[in-house]
């Protein structure tokens, strides 16, 4: 049984290395805030003080990090993982960051002997509990062959993307779309409340309509309730717009949508809803036509 360290157990990591540990994996948990290791470790993880420590002597690192500086951090920092690689292991970074630092970690990982495959993931929260994730995966395909059981434990889907870089590319115009789609929703939603359409009609004419989107499936129902707990953050939609932004930029991709939703998520992480569900940027149309969407919208009239 292949020897698993993991490293980074925010939303989608804790469940991740959750269901490696129930599918019979031995996992090294590692955290930079210790608390979230408890409960991975009441269910049989090991808990590394130090990335390095979680990294040692394991076949498999699956890294889930939230940008490129931390996984800098974690890759080449003091406590860096590169340094206690050992020749043969392979790196799963599941993380958003940008394809030039994938290429980047992928190079100095192969310099070291191992393997590196960029497998960011789609699903949000619920997908990561349930083990349903879809990992898009940039790699050698006989790599990705031989960790294949990792990736059917997490999740139901592996598509691969290409070479080193192009999983990073692939999700970040998936998000880019997601993004886009979620101000869309938003949008629509606000022009029909505002003029009298309720908000539940719209919503079904939506889903059984041409306009219809996973978005609002999975959306929809959370702006019309009022629940904005996180299943992924705005805060980290704009990240990921900002990183879709530059590598659109430095391809010469024209893409006025994406700056657009940008702008949105922006707005609404100015206006301090980053730590809320991405489905928060509804939160400023609703400034802007001055009243709810959700389910107290009837007692604006």
């Amino acid at each position: 049984m292949k020897q698993i360290g993991f490293i980074g157990l925010g939303t989608m990591g804790a469940p991740m290395a959750e269901n490696l540990l129930k599918g019979g994996y031995q996992v090294t948990v590692y955290n930079r805030t210790s608390a979230k290791t408890k409960p991975l470790e009441e269910a049989g993880a090991a808990v590394a003080a130090t990335p390095q420590a979680a990294a040692q002597d394991k076949d498999v690192i699956i890294t889930m990090i939230s940008n490129d500086d931390s996984i800098r951090e974690v890759f080449f920092g003091e406590s860096g993982i590169l340094a206690v690689l050992k020749p043969g292991a392979v790196i799963i970074d599941s993380s958003t960051i940008s394809p030039g630092l994938v290429k980047e970690v992928a190079a100095a990982v192969e310099e070291r002997g191992g393997s590196f495959l960029d497998a960011p993931v789609t699903g949000s929260k619920p997908a990561a509990i349930e083990g349903t994730l879809v990992f898009m995966v940039g790699g050698d395909a006989k790599v990705i062959e031989e960790n294949r059981d990792l990736f059917d434990t997490m999740g139901r889907l592996l598509l691969h993307m290409g070479e080193n870089g192009s999983g990073a590319v692939a999700k970040l115009a998936h998000n880019t779309m997601v993004g886009i789609h979620n101000v869309a929703l938003a949008e629509g939603f606000s022009i029909a409340v505002k003029n009298g359409v309720p908000a539940d009609k719209f919503l079904e004419l939506v889903q059984n309509g041409s306009a219809g989107s996973k978005q609002a499936e999975l959306k929809g129902r959370k702006i019309i309730e009022n629940d904005f707990s996180n299943q992924f953050s705005l805060a980290l939609m704009l990240k990921d717009l900002k990183l879709a932004s530059a590598l659109s930029d430095s391809t010469g991709v024209p893409a006025p949508m994406l700056g657009l939703a940008k702008s949105m998520f922006q707005a609404g992480f100015t206006q301090g809803y980053g730590d809320e569900d991405l489905s928060a940027v509804v939160k400023t149309y609703e400034e802007w036509i001055g009243r709810k969407i959700g389910s107290d919208a009837a007692s604006q009239e």
